[in-house]
């Protein structure tokens, strides 16, 4: 069930409804009491601290949106959201461990899988005792999926699947469990002599022989979430680890980035509302001429605006959730979403990290993480000019 259904009203100015504003309390009070005070250390350490993630699972966010039949809270995508904004206030790479083990790792099979797909693998992963991935990203394919260029061909009632994937989240955890592959199972010719590949998803349990996690990338920034490159070699599972109908896997995995771009603009506005706390409260303890820098007119409107980004993107986010949770098409709203929100945290990162002044550039300030951490949320889930053409493309241009 949702909290949310088609026949409710929308609250005037998008206040939330009861569950969801107490659901936002207690993860915004988590992230400030646990998230936030170990987030240099990990960060340093460039460590996935598995002792947050297990109580983020025993909370129950990885399995908000989740069925209760399937393991899960049985709340909607809303509230998915919430959580993710309130956790990248203090720490994007923690945020996005959830965003993307639910968005990329349950979604799919949520939405696609069939009844012994769901009952075997949600359980499991809504627990947040373990991860799954989405493995669609590759040297020559990411926007442009035609250039995918693992393949699976069905032997004996197997699937064999070669190839490789990079910048894949969740991956190479010492809890990734499952990977969803997108992958070639056959070719058609279309009319004007050029070749249509078909996409299939298929399920692959971690461990499997053949898979490889490869170690993780030296990243400027998440240097906590957990991303590999990660080869397959006649990796062999079964046929029915076909995720969806043969020939849909990019389909399906167009509708799970539509929705996993709205949770995404939830972790950019927790960013950037993380970045505009660290500088109002710098701006009213930092005194310079004898009164704190944030009664200069130059630095309160600098804050002025970092507010209205964070307002702006808060919005965009909560009506594209809402949109989805109604059952309402919602694909313009996403990537409107995630353009204006992803920009937000990026600039506010950067006033803030200015405001703060040379303590703004010392690694162990929260704003000089954010610094780092911002640049991907402007490229990941699609590139700010792939989102420009999605919103182009709803207002009748192909936008090439």
């Amino acid at each position: 069930m949702t909290l949310l259904t088609p026949t409710d009203e929308t609250p005037a100015g998008f206040e939330l409804p009861a569950f969801h504003a107490r659901l936002r309390d207690e993860v915004r009070d988590f992230a400030d009491a646990v998230v936030a005070p170990a987030a240099y250390e990990y960060d340093t350490k460039r460590e996935l601290p598995y002792d947050i993630i297990r109580t983020m699972g025993d909370m129950g966010l990885f399995g908000l949106p989740v069925p209760e039949e399937y393991g899960g809270g049985g709340r909607d995508y809303l509230a998915l959201c919430l959580a993710v904004e309130q956790l990248a206030r203090a720490d994007q790479s923690i945020a996005v461990t959830l965003e993307a083990g639910v968005g990329l790792g349950m979604m799919p099979i949520l939405r696609s899988g069939t009844e012994a797909q769901k009952r075997e693998w949600l359980p499991l992963l809504a627990s947040g005792h373990a991860l799954g991935a989405f493995g669609l990203t590759e040297a020559e394919a990411g926007s442009d999926a035609a250039g995918t260029q693992t393949t699976a061909v069905l032997e004996d009632g197997q699937w064999v699947i070669n190839g490789s994937k990079q910048f894949i989240t969740n991956s190479g955890s010492e809890i990734t469990r499952l990977i969803t592959v997108t992958a070639v199972t056959g070719e058609s010719i279309r009319p004007d002599g050029s070749v249509k590949k078909e996409l299939t998803a298929i399920l692959v349990p971690v461990p499997t022989e053949g898979f490889v996690a490869h170690p993780a990338y030296d990243k400027v920034g998440w240097h906590t979430s957990d991303t590999h490159p990660l080869t397959f070699t006649d990796v062999r599972v079964p046929e029915e680890n076909i995720l969806g109908a043969r020939g849909r896997g990019f389909v399906n995995f167009l509708q799970t980035l539509d929705e996993g771009r709205v949770a995404f603009a939830a972790l950019c506005t927790g960013a950037a509302q993380g970045c505009l706390e660290e500088a109002v409260r710098y701006a009213g303890e930092r005194r310079v001429f004898g009164r704190v820098i944030g009664d200069n007119q130059h630095i309160a409107f600098k804050l002025a605006r970092m507010q209205a980004r964070v307002h702006t993107a808060r919005l965009a986010y909560y009506d594209a959730a809402i949109k989805i949770v109604r059952g309402q098409p919602f694909k313009t709203e996403a990537s409107i979403a995630k353009l204006v929100s992803s920009e937000a945290a990026m600039e506010n990162a950067r006033d803030a990290t200015q405001i703060f002044g040379g303590y703004g550039f010392l690694n162990k300030s929260p704003v000089a993480r954010h610094y780092r951490d911002s640049k991907i949320l402007e490229i990941g889930e699609g590139t700010s000019e792939v989102q420009l053409g999605v919103i182009a493309r709803g207002l009748g241009f192909a936008a090439l």
